[in-house]
């Protein structure tokens, strides 16, 4: 392995046992562009089809296994693991010697999800391309909260065809284009802080947004459909963020009533256990969301449902739904070890929840209100503000609180 550092490198990952002859072709393309290619082999039955920088050897030894035995055959599973963990560990590697300034993998389920593992382990914003398979379906638990770009490759990665030829060949393009981009200056770098919306919480966070980003910090704004809260709360935990301003916190609605947009139970958990300044409010938790209508399950068919739009149903939490969702928010602040506060929209939490909308009522707020503050531990401020959450005034008391904290 070479130890001089080259950041536009691209480290291009796969299983050389079985598709060698399609990764010698894409690094034959990289290459032509000018950009020097470090190969990682994490095959484990064959031979490979060429000489990698990174032997498979390497990539196990760096999950604790030993190549030999996991090329048998007879522990295909143990295998995935194994490479998929070591690769992890070579990649990241390679990222923090200035080796790797972009990677490539391609492969079927089994080979993306080795790639992608190694993959996700690298910064937001270092040039990820996966050519898969599976690349037109559903790819989020590949992806996980990390910026991996996905191309189909239409016909199985098995041979060098005339429609596998321009799908290696774009994949080769995109990541080789990338790395040899000259990112434009950033301009002057600010504390970042991250603020979750959706579309019933848009004015409000716009508003104070704006109030934020004038006491000198950059606001990244993350819509709360699931993968929107799991990827702040990922970078969050990651170090980059500052404060927190999570006013949509309608994710845990959706854990609670099975909607589409869940989060999954460790949301709201990032900024307490990151020991930043958090602003938090039950922001659109009078909301589940469900795809089309008819697929909205019976339990709750007769229920108060808001078709949004032809693709996106909404449900009315209840009094016991918004109970639980207090609970929890509650839960997750008490976590904190940095100033924190719950402001709370004593006049609806989301555009809908307004005297006179669809989803007005008054008891479901005070339901989930009354939880909060029930389960708070006594330390932690709650703010009651007499406005809907989209009201100014509403948005410049939770924007002022989180720059009084900073």
């Amino acid at each position: 392995m070479s130890s001089i550092p080259n950041p536009k490198t691209v480290v291009i990952i796969g299983a050389l046992d079985t598709k060698g002859a399609e990764f010698a072709f894409v690094k034959g393309l990289i290459e032509s562009e000018g950009i020097e290619v470090l190969v990682v082999d994490f095959g484990t039955m064959g031979e490979p089809e060429f000489e990698p920088d990174v032997r498979r050897a390497e990539v196990a030894a760096a999950a604790g296994g030993d190549i030999g035995h996991l090329a048998s055959g007879e522990h295909k599973d143990e295998a995935m693991q194994t490479m998929a963990k070591g690769l992890a560990v070579v990649v990241r590697r390679l990222y923090d010697e200035g080796r790797l300034g972009g990677i490539i993998g391609m492969g079927g389920t089994g080979g993306t999800s080795i790639a992608t593992t190694g993959m996700r382990t690298l910064p937001v914003g270092v040039p990820k391309v996966m050519v898969s398979t599976v690349a037109g379906g559903d790819v989020s638990a590949y992806a996980g909260t990390r910026d991996i770009t996905f191309i189909p490759s239409i016909v199985d990665v098995a041979g060098i065809n005339s429609i596998s030829r321009a799908i290696y060949a774009n994949a080769a393009g995109a990541i080789a284009g990338m790395v040899r981009l000259e990112r434009p200056p950033a301009g002057e770098e600010r504390p970042l802080v991250t603020a979750s919306m959706f579309g019933n919480t848009t004015t409000c966070v716009e508003q104070a947004r704006g109030v934020v980003e004038r006491g000198g910090y950059e606001v990244l704004v993350f819509h709360a459909t699931g993968i929107g809260g799991r990827t702040m709360e990922s970078l969050i935990a990651d170090g980059y963020i500052a404060g927190s301003l999570d006013i949509t916190t309608t994710e845990i609605a959706d854990y609670v009533c099975g909607g589409v947009f869940s989060a999954g139970p460790e949301r709201c958990k990032a900024a307490s256990g990151a020991g930043i300044p958090a602003v938090v409010v039950p922001g659109c938790v009078d909301m589940a969301n469900f795809d089309a209508i008819d697929t909205v399950p019976g339990r709750y068919r007769d229920r108060n449902l808001y078709q949004w739009n032809p693709n996106v149903t909404l449900l009315r939490t209840d009094v016991e739904e918004n109970a639980r969702i207090g609970e929890i928010i509650a839960a997750a602040v008490n976590l904190a070890t940095a100033p924190t506060a719950v402001l709370l929209p004593m006049r609806g939490v989301s555009m809908l929840d307004s005297e006179g909308e669809r989803f007005w009522d008054p008891e479901a707020d005070r339901a989930c209100f009354d939880a909060i503050r029930s389960g708070l531990r006594a330390d932690i401020a709650v703010h009651e503000v007499d406005h809907n959450i989209n009201d100014p005034t509403f948005a410049d008391s939770a924007a002022n609180t989180l720059l009084e904290m900073l």
